[in-house]
């Protein structure tokens, strides 16, 4: 059995109008078919349906395929990025291009009960959020849970590390993310690859996705360099030694709100980072018994790397460079979120627009974005044990962001446990917030006057720590 394809434009020639393709990759650029994606391009169909996390970074990536008037429909988890404007919002807000935002967890999940022949399922994820709009609701011991369909693919476009001629697929490191459901889910999977083996060279135990799930197997031509991967990455992110300034003082640096953070994970506890300011937490766990989860696929990764340390296949949910610590492990989008939903994280810290006295966390999207980035947070805070925000205490125009209720669509109702900002803490006591720490230099007065909720002062209110 030989599934090997000669070129590119020959594994995706029967890819028609109006099909359903789902693409696998992570984050802005990682693991991106690149090589199919644009030999679809190349082959002119349209009305598509794409299926994705996101449309990644760049236009060799991202933009093509919707800027030639190729996409109909969007299904994924990301349909924009705060402070990136892209085309495809353009065409959402003019009626041209039609959105499905869907968390991430429950994409994959979907695309797994596909495989499976279940037609739905009932999740607890977004049961309290305008995505359980329009769909059936039911009550499950004492939580609400919303009812999702399968999501089969007609195609789905992958990229691996190694296959044989047989289609038995091996990803390298944390490059599984939604190869795996994707693959299940399509009718026909077509993969690129670095490198195409005969039967037998692949130990039996190493194959990440056997060939019964793929249809075809093409050599990738190009690929995405380390520099744009680390530019992708570092594009999005504000210095870390970056801080405000309130009442003419200054408040904490970003890199001070993830160090108070990471001193609230317990010793032993297994813990979530959610992109932006959450990632700095890492780079103050050294020495810490706090082993670190991402969504793409990954338990136990380290700090953030740079130069000569990058490993292009090692990276965490936000598209950073880490490392590996000693008893890593590495799986695909599908397990990842088994973790998350079923109660196995002790913390999970994720920034902010908005958190209300209701403890209701808005993080997804604002009235400047079409659509909006749904990622993960909604399957993690459906299984957090404990929910830390970390953010600054206002908005870049000076507007609370602690306030009595939500403006912004919700992430979730009722989960927020512990509120870290560049002016102080606040931790959720018998359904009420209570202030229990300030910034250096500042009263809880002036903290209060800053806040648009009620909280109450502790007793015993103290100075956060002050910068190493």
């Amino acid at each position: 059995m030989d599934k090997v394809v000669a070129s590119l434009d020959e594994a995706v020639a029967d890819i028609g109008d109006g099909s359903v393709v789902g693409f696998a990759g992570f984050g802005l650029l990682h693991g991106y078919p690149v090589s199919l994606l644009h030999a679809l391009r190349r082959r002119g169909s349209r009305e598509l349906t794409l299926v994705c996390n996101s449309l990644g970074a760049g236009r060799d990536v991202r933009m093509e395929l919707i800027e030639e008037g190729q996409v109909s429909k969007l299904i994924a988890a990301f349909s924009s990025r705060p402070g990136q404007r892209s085309v495809a919002e353009d065409l959402i807000d003019a009626g041209k291009l039609d959105v499905e935002l869907v968390p991430q967890g429950i994409l994959v999940e979907r695309c797994r009960a596909a495989a499976a022949g279940v037609p739905a399922f009932f999740t607890a994820v977004g049961a309290d959020t305008v995505l359980a709009e329009g769909k059936e609701t039911r009550s499950f011991g004492d939580r609400p849970h919303v009812l999702e369909t399968a999501l089969p693919l007609d195609y789905a476009l992958l990229r691996g590390w190694k296959a044989d001629t047989a289609g038995n697929v091996v990803f390298r490191g944390a490059a599984q993310n939604l190869n795996p459901s994707f693959a299940k889910a399509a009718e026909c999977a077509i993969v690129e690859v670095e490198d195409i083996v005969e039967p037998g060279e692949l130990a039996p135990g190493d194959i990440d996705l056997p060939g019964i799930w793929v249809s075809r197997v093409v050599r990738a031509t190009e690929r995405v360099s380390v520099a744009e991967l680390a530019a992708g990455a570092a594009a999005r992110r504000r210095a870390p030694d970056s801080a405000r300034v309130y009442f003419d003082k200054t408040a904490l640096t970003r890199e001070g709100i993830a160090r108070r953070a990471a001193r609230l994970l317990h010793e032993g506890a297994y813990a979530n980072l959610g992109t932006g300011m959450p990632t700095m937490v890492s780079n103050h766990l050294h020495g810490r018994d706090v082993t670190l989860h991402a969504e793409n696929g990954f338990l136990g990764y380290g700090g953030l790397v740079s130069g000569d340390d990058i490993d292009p296949d090692v990276y965490n949910a936000a598209s950073q460079f880490v490392a590996v610590n000693s008893g890593a492990s590495f799986f695909d989008s599908v397990e990842s979120f088994e973790m998350a939903r079923s109660g196995k994280l002790d913390a999970v810290v994720l920034g902010a627009y908005q958190v209300d006295q209701d403890a209701n966390l808005a993080n997804w999207t604002t009235p400047a974005q079409s659509g909006g980035g749904i990622g993960g947070a909604m399957d993690l805070v459906s299984g957090a044990k404990q929910l830390i925000i970390v953010m600054e205490h206002q908005d870049s125009r000076g507007r609370p962001k602690l306030v009595r209720h939500c403006d912004y669509p919700l992430t979730g109702a009722h989960c927020v446990d512990v509120v870290v900002t560049d002016l102080a803490l606040l931790v959720r006591r018998d359904g009420e917030f209570w202030l229990d720490e300030v910034a250096p230099g500042f009263t809880p007065e002036e903290v209060l006057s800053l806040t648009d909720m009620d909280v109450r002062v502790s007793p015993d209110v103290v100075e956060m720590e002050p910068a190493e």
